[in-house]
């Protein structure tokens, strides 16, 4: 690994040359902010880049260098930086009034646009983040089944305070979880029969986005929708990012209907908000007009900005057909990668589905996280940072998020980027995967 160890330091002198503005900014901000920043998944060594402009599907840093934009805020910058019609929206709201302390035609009109999209949704409700979208459903199937525990499933994400990478978090809520592997069938199924009658809920991502993009299996998610209802317990999707996959989401693919879905990133047009909801029957324990109805406050829950993009982005941008047309545009893109790697012979794999890919360092799709080497976790720096030294701006851990804006010359130029890296250090990834 000395080798590997070498070729990282090399890349990030490389980089910290380049970038003594983002450097000085970072030393600067340790002084009021911990670390320097306020999102920790933003952090890598060795100092982040500051940006100072978004345009279409690029950005520009504080030092003047102009990156294709791969990160996508993490699945949420879907119509990027600079959409005239999100904007014109944005402006109508804030003409009109910010904070009004009251319904508006916004919410309800965004409400519908979720409702005739997704199947599971016959009724939702509007708060600030996936993360409390998730905490909603959750709490919500704890205070429906009368129940307790919670099945969630290792190295899953859903939330700053909902997180299993590597096992429970010491921030997670103090709710009693039980953890199952991601793809396994058998030892998932046996688990959900163990805990039988105390099971209040099962939360999946269809796609596990943090733990590697990794698709669910099919028959994974259907033995958890069967299951479930044997039991009487809840089916919740996370579809926190997956929702932006074709015309109706993940749930919409495979047919299957969960009890609960929340939804975040990319409903808000790019604006800070998440919802959760579901059949009317589970709803309906959120009716004021009901005695004993749950009582759900939120002072932004309905903010105008964000209801108001929303509404832009669904029905005049972001629109089934379109949705269509885009995943399989970039599904395209994708598969593509892999073809080009394994022509390459180079261990290399485009894991995920449409829009949505992390770069693994493996001939062949991750099918659980487990399947993830130390030697491919060890290489993601690498890839990170010469891939910046290129112009393009992707996640730490691999990750790539496809935008709207983006054209064939900006996805050339991520597949050059790849290819180039491929070509330059192949016999050091053969070597790092075997150590």
């Amino acid at each position: 690994m000395e080798e590997l160890n070498h070729a990282i330091e090399d890349a990030r002198s490389r980089y910290a040359s380049a970038n003594p503005l983002s450097q000085a900014a970072d030393e600067k901000a340790a002084r009021y902010l911990p670390g320097g920043n306020t999102r920790t998944v933003l952090h890598y060594e060795p100092f982040p880049l500051t940006m100072v402009r978004g345009d279409g599907a690029e950005l520009t840093d504080l030092d003047g260098h102009r990156y294709i934009d791969m990160v996508g805020e993490y699945s949420a910058a879907l119509f990027g930086h600079s959409d005239e019609i999100i904007k014109a929206a944005i402006h109508k709201a804030l003409d009109s009034g910010v904070a009004m302390g009251a319904p508006t035609a916004y919410e309800r009109e965004l409400a519908g646009l979720l409702c005739e999209r997704f199947p599971s949704l016959e009724q939702v409700r509007f708060c600030n983040s996936g993360t409390e979208a998730n905490i909603m459903a959750l709490t919500t199937a704890r205070v429906v089944t009368g129940r307790n525990k919670l099945l969630a499933f290792n190295d899953a994400y859903h939330g700053g305070v909902i997180k299993f990478l590597g096992g429970s978090c010491k921030l997670n809520v103090p709710f009693e979880f039980v953890l199952a592997d991601y793809n396994d069938i058998e030892g998932t199924a046996e688990l959900i029969r163990s805990e039988g009658e105390e099971l209040a809920a099962v939360i999946i991502e269809p796609i596990l986005g943090a733990g590697g993009n990794i698709q669910g299996n099919r028959k994974f998610l259907q033995m958890l929708r069967r299951m479930t209802k044997e039991i009487g317990a809840l089916l919740i999707f996370d579809e926190v990012k997956t929702a932006r996959l074709g015309p109706a989401g993940t749930q919409g693919m495979l047919d299957i209907d969960p009890d609960l879905t929340t939804l975040g990133k990319f409903i808000g047009g790019g604006l800070p908000t998440g919802a959760f909801g579901g059949s009317s029957e589970v709803m309906a324990h959120y009716n004021p007009r009901l005695d004993s109805s749950f009582a759900h406050a939120g002072t932004f829950n309905n903010n105008v900005c964000s209801m108001a993009a929303g509404c832009a982005a669904l029905s005049k941008i972001y629109t089934p057909q379109r949705a269509a047309e885009f995943f399989e545009w970039s599904e395209a893109f994708r598969l593509s990668l892999n073809d080009m790697f394994a022509s390459k012979a180079v261990p290399m794999y485009a894991n995920g589905m449409g829009s949505m890919i992390a770069i693994h360092f493996s001939s062949e799709p991750t099918k659980r996280p487990c399947d993830i080497t130390t030697g491919c976790r060890s290489l993601r720096p690498l890839l990170h940072m010469e891939l910046l030294l290129d112009g393009v701006l992707l996640c730490s851990r691999g990750d790539l998020f496809l935008s709207l804006p983006m054209n064939d010359s900006h996805l050339s130029k991520v597949r050059l980027a790849l290819e180039n890296f491929a070509d330059r250090y192949k016999p050091l990834i053969e070597h790092a995967l075997q150590a």
